[in-house]
């Protein structure tokens, strides 16, 4: 297939005799899956701290009317990131367009860390958002140009085990942090580690990667991106609103946020074509299910039951340890029929969502909530990494920086758009007592699960 915006791209990879010999560890590519790793490990890391301490940062800072906005701006302006990563990458080396990543990444990080006020906070997740887009593009790209295809399933599954040591300690160490020394250090800690990644990996990627024919930049592209940004972004900030605005901005943003969507996409994505566009598709909408879902799961622990932040990171620590560890099993096992790791993904995506709900209308044991969130990991960890697997299956060194960016475009989108949605929801269910507002915003997930139940046979080319 080709690319709808590139004419051409460079064809940077490593000598044949050099991708034939060794695995991800092998000498020629030791250097460059360990840093990797370790950026994936910081980004892990903070994804799960931001979902952990995020109640006491909003009731620090007063901003619970901005709470959802928190966790999905930084998702849409990351479009605008994975756009411009993507036609930097496909006109030469991307390792410039990885330390400008890295480096937005940081300077985000700094900026929520030293936050006087909620807003503030909210602008260096914005810019944390823009280098997080950004980097996930180019390690995609990375992993396209410097690795054989048959280490892609290895490569990702070893991005998938970077989860672990952050699932495991993770959750617990931001609580703690956040109830001792205070939260801003879960932010400014991880600024020194991003820069000692930046150290392993950047002389490594000068030497591997090498820049071929430059493809034409499109501008186009990166003003559907703006445009497909704002609209999400003002789809979110009109969740928390009341009257008139609520009834007329997210119909508006829903639709702008399509109509900027589709340039950015694989001809057919949504209207769920065989082939690649169902990889992109099915890859927004699992992470729309699991991502609009586990920003209320800390909350529902620590307001429903009055659990300590540390406590309440348990259920993202189950589900980060099933996600690395089916992600493991998969990448030994990539001859899982593709439509069988999707269906797998959707029932474990089920009965987290089953258990959640049923916790929040009787107010079941809590042990229930980490119990069932662990199931959804098992099911991102089987079918997530297989869908970036494909995503390089189905592209052409012409395509590979488009796809991989719609890839991640479709993710933060789905996410983004479920986030306003959930948010909706839960501001109008608020009043009513109990666990309603929470059962609310996980049946909109669940809608969007049953949708990865459909559409799961059209994995297929």
């Amino acid at each position: 297939m080709s690319s709808r915006d590139l004419d051409s791209a460079p064809v940077a990879s490593v000598p044949p005799e050099t991708a034939s010999a060794g695995g991800v560890l092998s000498p020629q590519f030791r250097w460059t899956s360990i840093g990797m790793c370790l950026l994936i490990t910081l980004a892990a890391f903070e994804a799960l701290a931001v979902t952990t301490i995020m109640p006491m940062v909003s009731r620090e800072l007063d901003g619970a009317a901005l709470y959802a906005f928190a966790f999905a701006g930084p998702l849409a302006v990351g479009v605008v990131g994975m756009v411009s990563a993507g036609a930097w990458a496909d006109r030469g080396n991307p390792r410039t367009a990885l330390i400008a990543s890295v480096v937005l990444f940081a300077a985000g990080l700094s900026i929520a860390g030293t936050a006087p006020t909620m807003w503030v906070f909210v602008a260096g997740r914005l810019v944390h958002g823009l280098g997080g887009g950004a980097l996930t593009v180019v390690l995609y790209v990375i992993v396209a140009r410097v690795y054989p295809p048959a280490l892609h399933p290895r490569i990702f599954a070893g991005f998938a085990a970077a989860w672990v040591i952050p699932s495991l300690i993770g959750p617990f160490v931001a609580g703690v942090l956040s109830e001792t020394v205070g939260w801003r250090w879960v932010f400014l800690g991880v600024v020194a580690l991003a820069a000692l990644a930046m150290l392993m990996v950047v002389p490594v990627m000068r030497r591997v990667l090498r820049a071929g024919e430059r493809a034409p930049f499109r501008a186009a592209r990166l003003v559907w991106a703006v445009l497909l940004a704002v609209a999400v972004l003002a789809l979110t900030l009109a969740a928390e609103s009341t009257g008139p605005v609520l009834w007329i901005v997210p119909p508006l943003a829903a639709i702008v946020a399509v109509i900027a969507l589709r340039p950015l996409v694989p001809k057919g994505t949504l209207l769920a074509r065989r082939g690649l566009p169902s990889v992109i598709l099915m890859r927004g909408i699992i992470a729309a299910t699991f991502f609009a879902t586990e920003v209320y799961v800390p909350l529902l622990m620590v307001s429903q039951y009055g659990l300590s932040a540390a406590v309440a990171g348990l259920a993202l620590t189950a589900a980060g340890l099933t996600w690395s560890a089916a992600s493991w099993v998969q990448g030994r096992f990539p001859r899982i029929a593709h439509v069988v790791a999707a269906r797998l993904g959707a029932l474990g995506l089920t009965i987290a969502l089953a258990s959640l709900i049923a916790t929040a209308v009787w107010h079941l044991n809590p042990f229930i909530v980490v119990v069932g969130w662990a199931f959804s990991g098992g099911g991102m960890g089987i079918l997530y990494p297989r869908l970036g697997v494909l995503t390089l299956e189905y592209s052409t060194p012409a395509d590979q920086g488009f796809n991989s960016s719609a890839l991640t475009i479709a993710d933060s989108t789905g996410s983004a758009v479920a986030l306003a949605a959930t948010a909706i929801v839960f501001a109008a269910l608020r009043a009513l007592p109990g666990g309603w507002p929470f059962a609310g915003a996980f049946t909109v997930t669940a809608v969007l699960c049953a949708l990865a139940w459909l559409f799961a046979p059209r994995l297929r080319p």
